[in-house]
């Protein structure tokens, strides 16, 4: 039997939120299935060696040019014809779009699950998808992703990055997708000043090469903890996710490293500060920190500067007691 999950949502976060779903489908046909999804899921980089995925397909369309070989009623067709190849029994899309269930009827695939056609306003990003496998396959599935790795590799990192147990290593996640989920470096710079008074730490500054990103972890390289920090602006997916699972806890932006390090098994306090709640809480290892002043936070909180250092120093506290 082959089986394909669709998760066609951008970005990490998103992949690491339906990873429970989709392994659950593995596990009720008992075989690996094969996934499409975009590109900067960057699902190759992180599900590659995970069991339950076969193929990693990746849903060439919605460039900022328009001109990828799924992009258009070519593409459709393009991406029907790529599908057929591999001859799959069964599809499950989670979306609601009608293009998809064409696709999956021109590629001859028999057996076709999918979100309500036409009813994608509104929808809940997680209760849509356990509701979806409930009625189709009768399956109860808790949002609480874990990412297992290889132990080898983590005691590699452990070893070549001089990671010492007796300190409190910390995963800062500086960066964020936009600039109104990034916290200013003064807040981070500030939280280290109190976590410093109280334990040896060693911080790990994990963000991307955008200008303001750079900008954030050069203010904080240039502060007073530059000796107890380790930049990971050059390295790969692949090179963090190792020292990630070295850390005893993660303090993060809304961005991908507080997906990630949550779904490796760290506790992870989240700063939330212009995303629904539900992106900083789904697994039970998120600990959600909240804009001074606000009783949640959802788009256009714009909260970033009303993050409270005192706050993420006492929920850090808590999670080491």
């Amino acid at each position: 039997m082959k089986i394909l999950a669709v998760q066609n949502r951008m970005g990490i976060g998103d992949m690491v939120i339906f990873l429970p779903f989709i392994e659950a489908i593995a596990k009720k046909f008992a075989v690996p299935i094969s996934i499409l999804v975009k590109e900067n899921s960057k699902a190759i980089q992180f599900l590659s060696d995970n069991r339950n995925i076969d193929q990693i397909i990746i849903l060439d369309r919605d460039n900022k040019n328009r001109n990828g070989r799924h992009d258009g009623i070519i593409g459709s067709f393009n991406l029907a014809k790529d599908l057929k190849k591999n001859n799959f029994d069964k599809i499950f899309i989670f979306n609601s779009s009608i293009r998809f269930n064409i696709i999956a009827k021109i590629a001859q695939i028999q057996n076709i699950y999918q979100y309500p056609l036409f009813k994608k306003k509104n929808q809940h990003v997680i209760n849509t998808a356990k509701d979806f496998l409930k009625k189709e396959i009768n399956l109860d599935i808790e949002s609480n992703p874990e990412i297992l790795l290889n132990k080898n590799l983590i005691s590699k990192a452990k070893l070549k990055y001089k990671i010492d147990e007796k300190q409190l290593n910390i995963l800062l996640g500086i960066g964020g997708s936009g600039p109104t989920k990034r916290i200013p470096s003064k807040i981070f710079f500030n939280f280290m000043k109190l976590i410093s008074k109280n334990y040896d730490c060693k911080f790990f500054l994990a963000t991307g090469k955008n200008e303001d990103e750079q900008k954030i972890l050069n203010e904080i390289l240039k502060s007073e903890f530059k000796e107890k920090c380790i930049a990971l602006d050059n390295f790969s997916l692949k090179e963090i996710m190792p020292i990630i699972a070295n850390c005893k806890v993660s303090v993060c932006n809304d961005s991908s490293f507080s997906h990630l390090s949550s779904a490796l098994g760290i506790q992870t306090i989240v700063l939330m500060s212009d995303t629904p709640l539900l992106y900083g809480n789904y697994s039970t290892r998120m600990h959600p920190i909240i804009p001074d002043g606000e009783s949640t936070v959802k788009h256009n909180t714009l909260g970033k500067d009303k993050i409270n250092p005192n706050k993420i120093f006492e929920k850090l506290k808590n999670i080491l007691n």
